[in-house]
């Protein structure tokens, strides 16, 4: 049996994305920016995908700027937000200590320059509160950046209402949505949100291309110099294929959102409450405030790359973290700055559902974890330790 549970990590590319791209990897492949009859065709494909995109997320087509996926989002609206205010003398921005790296990085990166960085406390329950970000936000303050849904705990965050908080104080608010968005439902109007960044293969879309919405006024910083598409915002011939697939798949997540999130979440706690099952467990994040499809455990007196390589061995496809890091030997910062010790945080398993993962399969990975976690147990000395005596159980 085959079981793909790393959908946060990325999704297998759905059929009317695929679809969608195929002629414009063939027939019309002419450059968007020429002035000839192929190149507009292109160029009316690149409208009219920007319109459906802008559509689904509740903006004006013009607010929308492509990119080669989230991580450049998060760099160019961090960066953006952080010029405009340097000119204002404004130089201090909040953020909270569980983002993203392509967030994180950004801001140290910043800091190097002279910003300071405000990095918030998590709870234990995954979830920052909006009086956190009321009690941070300074006179110098330029820019709140939080994310919709965490990458690797799925806790979702009050947005709106930090949001709100940062539209009352007049400081501009940037949320990182690649795991939110095709998942969870977006009106960045509504939710008083001025910048939004979002990837294509975390909802089922091609990989390589995402989208940076920022809402008319906020004036975007370039970071890649040549040509003027993308109104001047991004240099680069614009990928056509990957655009259009992307606003395919975007499109066809949102129809189906509702039935999407209500099978996910069924599957979801029912994997939950198997894992729960294993002594010297524990959830990570908020049980019910969380994607409908994440599901992160830690498991006491064993490593968690052992974990993972054991259930490749059946057949089960998972993470022990965000996918940009698991090459590191590090503990996940995310498991970290929810306050588990690093121990406990080495012993993480991450299983992200799609909407095509079913029953059947779910049980058999409920099976399979205990299975490889008694095993893993049954040879590790830090758990004869534990059991004898010699060490006290941390999670009870």
């Amino acid at each position: 049996m085959h079981i793909y549970l790393d959908n946060a990590a990325t999704t297998k590319m759905s059929k009317a994305a695929i679809e969608a791209m195929l002629p414009y990897m063939d027939t019309v492949y002419g450059n968007p920016s020429s002035l000839h009859s192929a190149g507009q065709r292109a160029n009316e494909a690149l409208a009219e995908s920007r319109e459906r995109i802008a559509k689904q997320l509740g903006c004006d087509a013009q607010e929308i700027t492509f990119t080669s996926g989230g991580s450049e989002a998060d760099n160019q609206a961090i960066i953006s937000a952080a010029r405009i205010g340097e000119k204002k003398g404004k130089k201090h921005i909040i953020s909270t200590a569980f983002e993203h790296h392509a967030v994180l990085h950004t801001l140290n990166k910043l800091e190097k320059e002279g910003f300071e960085i405000t990095l918030l406390d998590v709870h234990e329950n995954g979830i920052v509160l909006p009086e956190q970000v009321a009690n941070a936000i300074r006179e110098d303050t330029c820019l709140v950046t939080v994310m919709y849904a965490n990458n690797e705990i799925g806790t979702i965050q009050p947005i709106k209402e930090i949001g709100q908080i940062c539209r009352e104080n007049g400081v501009l608010f940037h949320t990182d949505a690649v795991q939110a968005a095709g998942h969870l439902r977006i009106d960045v109007k509504e939710q008083n949100i001025d910048m939004l960044s979002l990837s294509a293969h975390k909802f089922h879309g091609p990989k390589g291309i995402g989208a940076l919405y920022a809402k008319k006024g906020v004036r975007l910083t370039g970071l890649i110099e040549g040509g003027a598409q993308e109104r001047g915002k991004r240099a680069g011939t614009e990928n056509i294929p990957a655009i259009v697939g992307m606003a395919a798949a975007l499109e066809e997540a949102c129809a189906h959102i509702d039935n999407s999130a209500r099978k996910m979440t069924a599957l979801r706690d029912r994997l939950i409450a198997g894992i729960s099952e294993i002594p010297h467990s524990v959830l990570n994040g908020d049980a019910k405030k969380r994607l409908p499809g994440n599901v992160n455990f830690c498991f006491e007196g064993i490593e968690g790359e052992s974990l993972l390589l054991l259930l490749d061995d059946k057949g089960i496809c998972a993470s022990s973290g965000s996918a940009c890091t698991s090459g590191s030997l590090d503990p996940s910062h995310v498991l970290l700055a929810i306050g588990r010790i690093h121990d406990i945080a080495h012993g993480s398993l991450r299983l992200t559902l799609s909407e095509e993962n079913t029953q059947e399969e779910i049980e058999y990975t409920i099976n399979a974890v205990k299975e490889v976690v008694a095993y893993l147990r049954s040879i590790s000395p830090v758990w004869r330790d534990l059991v004898s005596g010699k060490k006290e159980f941390i999670i009870k």
